[in-house]
């Protein structure tokens, strides 16, 4: 059966933009300090005061947040790091750059976070630090991961790409660990395009992670050059061209002024998507836990092939046919060929994860979604289901003859 799709195609992930930020961008544009600079600096400040912290260092991306955050943690060839399989590439990555040795432990099949029961089986005289990824914007079980942490002497990075609005019982995302890692990019609850925030625990961790992240020097551009003088710097470390530019900081200060009204925005677009699935034969997002915020950055569904008479992929191609972008969220990293040469990693030993990266598919869930965009996915996916059981039905034995063949 052809459908015809609809238009124009509705892009997975597009981030809202409005008039304010267009604004600053031109500012930006027309002050002549595209670099690091002043609206880095408050962009910074802003962001540390939504999360109630001590400070925050801009870099380019969530994964240089995450390098950075190895470094400062102390991480060395030889230590292991234990994480999700049910992440970007990013995170492992990270842990690989740092020199140290990536472990995975598989995840809570309700929640898709990292299971601390899991971590704590995963432990060995060599394990130094633990990742956890707060999948799709539900906190990780962060009680008894900081437990663990406390008993074993471990860091704790948070990998907080999906969970810039998260908090577990009270406390935000990115505050409990000893670091947290946010991710700005363009299909981000707050889009700069490509950019990345860092929060630490220590003060002085935090100043060492400042100073790596661009070159190793004692001063940043903005204060080499603006205009009270010219300011020599000094290599102290060698260290990384990790930093933020004022234009990507320039999209981040108006997006980030606007995140509470963009995350209601989606609780409403969550509770109709939950509301209009709960009949169909598909794998919907477990509840809210009490006293926790959800960030609400992926809205997934699991589609089982048996029952949903649908595999994964097909039912992505079909909403694509229709004219709906969609993501996947992700293939467990044992699924990854580079992965399983380097490390020896196979799927059945994170049997959640493996399963749930074989099943899972992320909707739009995007503030910028008009009521007509919502109608329109969850149109197509009761439409593509339909089509795969009346094709599923058209297809099947008759009782007579099924009868005859037993």
């Amino acid at each position: 059966m052809s459908h015809t799709p609809r238009q124009p195609f509705l892009v997975f992930g597009a981030p809202m933009i409005g008039d304010e930020e267009i604004a600053e961008v031109l500012d930006c544009l027309s002050s002549g300090w595209l670099g690091s600079g002043p609206k880095v600096d408050r962009f910074e400040a802003a962001f540390a005061e939504y999360k109630q912290a001590p400070g925050a260092i801009a870099v380019n991306s969530c994964t240089a947040a995450l390098h950075l955050s190895m470094l400062g943690a102390g991480l060395a060839p030889g230590d292991e790091v234990i994480t999700t399989p049910l992440t970007f590439c990013a995170t492992v990555n990270a842990i690989i750059h740092a020199g140290a040795t990536p472990v995975l432990a598989d995840v809570d099949p309700v929640t898709m976070n990292i299971d601390p029961g899991a971590v704590a089986a995963a432990l060995t005289p060599r394990t130094r630090a633990v990742v956890p990824v707060h999948f799709a914007g539900r906190p990780c079980a962060m009680d008894a991961i900081m437990t663990l942490a406390d008993e074993h002497d471990l860091r704790v990075i948070e990998d907080c790409a999906h969970a810039i609005e998260t908090e577990h019982r009270g406390a935000k995302a990115g505050t409990i660990g000893d670091y947290g890692c946010f991710s700005f990019y363009v299909t981000k609850n707050v889009a700069t395009g490509e950019g990345g925030m860092i929060l630490a625990r220590c003060t002085e961790a935090a100043a060492r992670l400042r100073t790596l992240a661009l070159h190793g020097l004692s001063r940043d551009a903005w204060t080499r050059y603006r205009d009270d003088g010219y300011k020599h710097y000094a290599a102290v470390e060698v260290g990384f061209k990790y930093n933020m530019m004022d234009l990507q900081a320039a999209l981040g200060l108006h997006q980030l002024a606007r995140v509470e009204r963009n995350w209601q925005r989606r609780l409403e677009i969550w509770e109709r998507y939950q509301d209009a699935f709960a009949d169909l034969p598909l794998g919907r997002p477990a509840a809210f836990e009490p006293g926790s915020r959800h960030g609400l950055h992926l809205y997934t569904l699991l589609v089982d092939e048996r029952v949903c008479v649908t595999s994964r992929d097909a039912f992505i191609d079909a909403m694509t046919r229709r004219g709906i972008g969609v993501g996947v969220h992700y293939l467990a990293l044992p699924e990854h060929p580079v992965y399983r040469e380097r490390f020896g990693w196979t799927p059945d030993r994170v049997p959640h994860a493996a399963r749930i990266g074989r099943q899972t598919v992320s909707l739009p869930l995007s503030a910028a979604l008009s009521d007509r965009d919502v109608d329109d996915v969850i149109s197509a996916v009761r439409d593509v289901l339909d089509e795969a059981a009346r094709a599923r039905s058209s297809h099947a034995p008759h009782a007579p003859g099924a009868r005859r063949a037993a």
